[in-house]
């Protein structure tokens, strides 16, 4: 088996409410994987299951074929909450000298390179920092530790548009110099679409979508329909679309399959303009979970 993240059958409750019920997930070396989900999905518990910060009541997470219960893969994983924790007196620099503590192979010079990058002082107290620049000051010790595996809960929360830049060209840099696999969870699925190579979608307590974002996206067709005189919705019937919205003489359409074989047959309905429209990973997702019966 090659070197990757593997997630069998998870099962988890908290408070007595199933969170997670029979996760199946596997996560491969050199990549950035999209964790989504509506609110309440379950992302953050997972997170914390695969980082072995909780121990599933079912099921097992390996890293590299290993228990990540076991202190030695626990090593090679490195997980940031979307809030760490820390003192009112704390400081870049006591971070650091923690930090180089518990991980021998921490690096300091690519620490001073990320606080350098993000123009960060190390001696304030970070308790005085936006919720943004904590944020980076925490990517910053992660990419030091060098681990395996990155998770990272809720990534871009409280980061402006310059700082996601210089966040994401970082989080690259090591993917692709160290073959580092990080796992994002976020809410803004227009940052993850063009830094995320794959995704997992997680809704009522499982995985229901993984893969490649491209080629999920391309899966999908949007068609735009403009017609001489009101037709009947009916006529789209036997279309099986995964979206229908018409007003008037005017449709617009999400069909699943190959965009040249959907054109043939929408253009066989006789329409006076029809166009082609691009989909992204936000409106995949949308349709995912319409599709279950949300947002109805």
């Amino acid at each position: 088996m090659g070197k990757m993240i593997e997630i069998k059958n998870l099962k988890h409750s908290l408070g007595g409410q199933k969170i997670l019920d029979g996760i199946n997930l596997k996560i491969n070396d050199g990549g950035v994987m999209g964790l989504v989900g509506i609110n309440g999905a379950g992302k953050t518990t997972l997170l914390r299951l695969i980082s072995g910060v909780y121990r599933a009541d079912e099921g097992e997470v390996l890293c590299d074929g290993e228990s990540t219960q076991r202190e030695n893969a626990r090593k090679k994983l490195f997980f940031l909450p979307d809030d760490p924790y820390f003192t009112t007196h704390t400081t870049g620099k006591s971070l650091r000298q923690m930090y180089s503590v518990f991980y021998p192979q921490f690096d300091v010079d690519t620490y001073r390179l990320r606080m350098e990058g993000f123009k960060l002082d190390e001696s304030k107290p970070i308790r005085n920092f936006s919720k943004g620049m904590r944020r980076q000051l925490f990517v910053a010790l992660a990419l030091a530790v060098k681990p395996k595996h990155l998770l990272l809960d809720e990534a871009f929360d409280g980061l402006d548009p310059l700082a996601r830049l210089s966040f994401k060209r970082a989080i690259n840099e090591a993917v692709e110099k160290e073959g580092m696999s990080v796992v994002i969870s976020s809410h803004s699925l227009r940052e993850l679409e063009d830094f995320c190579d794959s995704y997992a979608l997680l809704d009522q307590r499982e995985i229901i979508s993984s893969g490649d974002i491209s080629d999920r996206i391309n899966s999908f067709c949007k068609f735009q329909l403009a017609f001489s005189e009101s037709i009947d919705e009916r006529l789209f019937d036997s279309f099986d679309a995964v979206s229908l919205e018409k007003s008037g003489r005017f449709v617009r359409i999400v069909l699943h399959g190959e965009v040249e074989a959907a054109r043939r047959r929408l253009e066989a309905l006789g329409p006076a303009i029809m166009e082609e429209m691009p989909m992204d990973f936000e409106e995949l997702f949308i349709r995912e979970v319409e599709g279950r019966g949300y947002l109805k």
